[in-house]
């Protein structure tokens, strides 16, 4: 399997699935008491609901989870957290907004699909195709299409994250300046 760096665009996803609940907060992917320490929070992540997640989970894995991801606070280290930790998508029956709009600043991919979560358990691999959001469980062989990335937000994740598109469009504009 072919592992994808931090950051970098991947038409095709391709990992082991961690199944997680509804409701599963930004205070439990990025615990508070260990945000002056990331070292620390990279190790405790996600471990109130799934105990051996910060130690097994791999560069790849995918999340696949029920309704209201990334909900609770706004803080907008979850998903930087969970991108640290490897997790190359989220795919969930739905998303909390800022959650939502901060994983895509940082170049991760969500999809929502209703019912999801009920045809995935952890440990089955996952096949994405990003461009066309199909996703298929290799493990059972189910294949399930829902709603596109809008335009807007593959071409941030195509530029590795807003940062880097806009650092991108800034040089080029430097460029055509000078001519």
């Amino acid at each position: 399997m072919m592992e994808l760096k931090k950051g970098e665009y991947k038409e095709q996803i391709i990992g082991k699935v961690w199944l997680f609940p509804d409701n599963v907060d930004t205070d439990v992917i990025s615990p508070g008491k260990y945000l002056d320490d990331v070292k620390a929070t990279l190790e405790h992540t996600c471990d109130t609901i799934i105990k051996e997640f910060p130690s097994e989970v791999k560069e790849g894995d995918v999340i696949v989870a029920g309704r209201n991801f990334g909900c609770g606070s706004s803080r907008e280290t979850a998903p930087i957290i969970l991108r640290e930790k490897g997790i190359n998508a989220v795919v969930a029956e739905s998303f909390a907004r800022i959650f939502y709009r901060s994983s895509f600043a940082i170049g991760l991919p969500l999809f929502e699909l209703d019912g999801i979560s009920k045809e995935f358990k952890t440990g089955d691999e996952i096949e994405i195709n990003v461009s066309t959001a199909e996703i298929k469980n290799k493990t059972t062989g189910k294949a399930f299409k829902t709603s596109p990335i809008p335009e807007l937000l593959m071409d941030i994740l195509k530029g590795g994250g807003l940062e880097k598109k806009l650092l991108q469009e800034l040089k080029e504009k430097g460029k055509e300046m000078k001519k």
